[in-house]
């Protein structure tokens, strides 16, 4: 009877001590969660684990799981990680704390781009787990915001990973969760990567949705109408840049629809009107355009003319004929008055005389027509500019 008194009271101090110990432990963490800055609730938080590391204390996950998430000065990537690990190994988080320990560690491994299956597996630990939760707690938005984290994150380390496809549907069920237009930036720049990439099909993918996303956005339904039109669906291209400009008057939307109505026009001059007109418009709007727009226009127009090019070409000779004959009479006659002239060579003066007179009707007649033409460039310019707005 006495031994088993004995070894009941061994065992109460025993479970006593043990008791002891934890309750100091608890006690300690709770001092370095007391903090007040995050530098000090470190260094007590890794004096925590030192202590009470290994001897059973329920906060020893929590108290990885917080140097995981704190910053304080020269903490490393390396620390994170080790911390995150550890956290997630020792097990019993709150969803919450785990879910903000593998947001870190998803956006660590990607950031370094040596384990982006990690980055990949804790990215989709993040949205089974906020998925499960938010079935419990339908009304709590806090899950939503986790789960389009998660597949933003998974979204981020397939772009590193170069699986671009991967990538943007991930974006993309990102911000319809989140609506957030920092996700949207992060999809667009994709967009454009992989537009510089001559990868049609993604790029055009990422600027339909983000010119749905945002009807504003003139910048993607632009991009989306160039994908068309290096993919050889120029009709398509061309109807979305008109619709465009109908709701933004941009200049580059303008030069868009004019130089392609210009090449069109080759094979089809019923088109040459509207490509001169949006060539005028682009020209009116776009001042790193304007120059080159005005000269495409002018070009256009004045090709249009069979005539215009034939009547420079009469008008130079005219001018010649004229500048000739007006140098014969100053060198033969010049410097004579009309008594002092013969028969023949008053017969000669007269003669030159008709014929410049002659010849300058026909180059009137011919810079008249000329400035008619002109006159019609003018009345289209003055035109778009009145449609416009513009001086």
């Amino acid at each position: 009877m006495k031994r088993v008194i004995l070894t009941a009271v061994a065992l109460t101090l025993i479970f006593g001590g043990l008791a002891l110990a934890q309750s100091e432990c608890d006690q300690s963490y709770i001092k370095a969660m007391q903090a007040n800055s995050p530098a000090e609730r470190a260094k007590l938080l890794k004096e925590f684990l030192t202590q009470c590391g290994g001897k059973g204390s329920q906060y020893e996950n929590f108290a990885s799981a917080n140097l995981c998430l704190i910053g304080w000065p020269g903490k490393t990537e390396a620390e994170t990680i080790s911390y995150g690990e550890k956290a997630l190994a020792a097990g019993g988080l709150d969803d919450s704390t785990k879910l903000q320990v593998l947001m870190n560690l998803s956006a660590l491994y990607t950031k370094q781009g040596q384990s982006l299956d990690k980055a990949k597996a804790d990215a989709d630990q993040i949205i089974q787990i906020a998925t499960a939760a938010k079935a419990k707690e339908p009304e709590s938005a806090a899950w939503n915001a986790f789960i389009g984290a998660g597949h933003f994150l998974r979204g981020q380390a397939e772009g590193k990973g170069k699986q671009t496809k991967e990538a943007i549907d991930s974006y993309i069920t990102s911000f319809n969760i989140l609506k957030d237009n920092k996700i949207l930036a992060e999809l667009k720049k994709m967009g454009k990567e992989a537009y510089e990439a001559k990868d049609y099909a993604n790029a055009e993918k990422v600027f339909r949705f983000a010119a749905q996303a945002n009807p504003k956005d003139a910048e993607s339904q632009t991009l989306v109408a160039q994908i068309l039109y290096k993919s050889g669906k120029q009709a398509e291209a061309l109807a979305m840049w008109k619709d465009s400009f109908t709701k933004t008057k941009s200049g580059d939307l303008a030069y868009n629809i004019g130089i392609t109505l210009a090449k069109e026009a080759k094979t089809n001059p019923a088109l040459t009107n509207d490509a001169i007109r949006y060539c005028v418009d682009a020209a009116l709007l776009s001042p790193a355009k304007s120059k080159e727009s005005m000269a495409i226009a002018e070009s256009l127009y004045y090709s249009s003319d069979k005539e215009w090019n034939s009547r420079v070409k009469l008008m130079k000779e005219s001018k010649d004929l004229i500048d000739e004959w007006a140098k014969t009479i100053n060198t033969k006659f010049g410097d004579k008055s009309e008594d002092d002239l013969s028969s023949d060579d008053k017969r000669e003066y007269r003669k030159l005389k008709q014929n410049i007179d002659k010849e300058q009707k026909t180059l009137d007649d011919l810079q008249a027509k000329q400035k008619a033409s002109m006159a019609g460039f003018d009345k289209i310019l003055a035109e778009e500019k009145q449609k416009l707005g513009a001086k």
